[in-house]
């Protein structure tokens, strides 16, 4: 089964699982939601990373789920990624896990034979491995919300801003006292070994104490020797003790100050600017779909990517494939108002909804007022990241018409450009705020 994709499809090219049948579940619209259940956040099976960052709930009592989510790859991926996969693929690096069982989270598990609820602290049993038989499906997380006596935060040590696996992420929760003393604390790493780790010793010793700077130092040094880190390409095992240890320190620091949502912006940039199609007719094989606001049909795409689906059927070369994994950005597309990679899209799920490339940015001869600013700032080289660069700054200027340069930045944070120092596309970006053409560009469905 695949809804947002961006796991399954780099593993089916690069051989590493191999099927001949994906069951597409995106409409599946009952499982899409995150709302608030009496004294939990119920997060549903086909939730996206967006789906948490749009939520006041999840930010406000589950924090360190919200600053995961806002972690995760780039905009691009928030769009589709959810967090049933991240927690399904297992991987001790993916951002949402820790703050989950930090969290104290449970997942529900549903197939033919009947539903059940398990614990997060059960449901990973080693390395990309659960507790999920083959015939269930992960169809809801919940979350206990936290109480205003509870403060919670998400950090992650990543090599880039962006599109970066952790070297280290760590989610931690404390619950004060009114005299600031601690009544419990839980710490969860992740990247230290074959599962997400708590550290049961520095979490006991914390019970009761005050934070101050010297109770947070030894707690710190406790928690760094409970590890025993792996060492891969990102980091030593040395260096991830050590990274531990600080993390732990400006964990506890910020949540003793009340300063963990130091730094959030009070806006995300979503990449997302909320168009939906109607509905999609029964897929016999044939895609339908409308494409630059004209109605195409795709013969023989069935068993594609949408990149290679747009280029090969549609004709539309625009969309460059620079990794084949999500990792540059060359390839974004909007799909029914949200900026996707297109390499880790299955070409089928563009069936019924409407996609806007490159080439339909443009309205006929008049540029679209991003284009027109990259060649007024010279804000282009080579060229081939430029699409998937415009298509990305395009949608991040309809969200935000008045752009800070740090929105500007996340907008095509997902995107990477092997010429320039990107000074002047952002200058072409930010030449573009308030023009009044942004905010209602983008072609319309026909």
């Amino acid at each position: 089964m695949v809804s947002g994709g961006t796991d399954v499809l780099v593993e089916l090219q690069r051989g590493i699982k191999l099927t001949q049948t994906l069951i597409d579940i995106t409409a599946l619209d009952a499982l899409k939601y995150v709302r608030r259940e009496g004294d939990e956040i119920a997060i549903g099976g086909l939730a996206t990373h967006n789906d948490v960052l749009a939520s006041r709930d999840a930010r406000d009592r589950a924090l360190s789920l919200y600053q995961a989510c806002a972690e995760v790859g780039a905009p691009q991926i928030r769009t589709r990624g959810t967090l049933a996969g991240n927690l399904v693929t297992a991987s001790p690096a993916n951002d949402t896990i820790a703050p989950l069982v930090a969290l104290g989270a449970s997942v529900v598990l549903r197939s033919e034979r009947g539903e059940r609820t398990v614990d997060i602290a059960e449901f990973f049993t080693g390395f990309r491995t659960t507790v999920m038989a083959p015939d269930e499906l992960l169809v809801e997380i919940r979350v206990r919300a936290t109480r205003p006596d509870e403060r919670s935060i998400f950090l992650k040590l990543g090599l880039r801003r962006a599109q970066a696996i952790s070297v280290i992420a760590l989610a931690a929760g404390v619950a004060l006292e009114s005299d600031g003393r601690v009544q419990c604390a839980r710490i969860a790493i992740g990247c230290v070994a074959p599962t997400i780790v708590r550290v049961p010793e520095a979490e006991a010793f914390l019970a009761g104490k005050k934070l101050d700077d010297a109770t947070i130092a030894l707690a710190a040094t406790i928690a760094s020797g409970e590890v025993r880190p792996i060492a891969d390409v990102r980091g030593s095992a040395e260096y991830r003790k050590e990274t531990v240890a600080v993390y732990v320190i400006e964990a506890l620091e910020r949540m003793r100050d009340g300063k963990q949502a130091e730094n959030l912006p009070r806006e995300p940039v979503l990449l997302d600017t909320g168009e939906r199609s109607a509905g999609a007719p029964a897929f016999a094989g044939t895609i339908d779909a409308t494409i630059n606001g004209q109605p195409r049909q795709l013969e023989g795409a069935a068993t594609k990517t949408l990149l290679n689906a747009l280029r090969e059927n549609a004709g539309l070369t625009g969309a460059k494939e620079g990794c084949a994994e999500g990792e540059c950005g060359a390839c974004t597309v909007w799909i029914d108002g949200a900026a996707v990679m297109s390499c880790l899209v299955p070409a089928p799920q563009i069936h019924g909804k409407s996609v806007t490339t490159i080439e339909g940015l443009a309205e006929g001869e008049h540029l679209h007022p991003l284009q027109q600013a990259y060649i007024d700032n010279a804000a282009v080289q080579c060229g081939f990241c430029i699409p998937g660069m415009l298509m990305a700054g395009a949608k991040g200027l309809q969200e935000f018409p008045s752009a800070t340069l740090e929105q500007h930045q996340q907008a095509i944070s997902g995107n990477l450009c092997r010429c320039t120092g990107y000074r002047k596309i952002l200058d072409a970006m930010i030449s573009c705020n308030d023009t009044a053409a942004v905010a209602r560009a983008g072609r319309p469905k026909a």
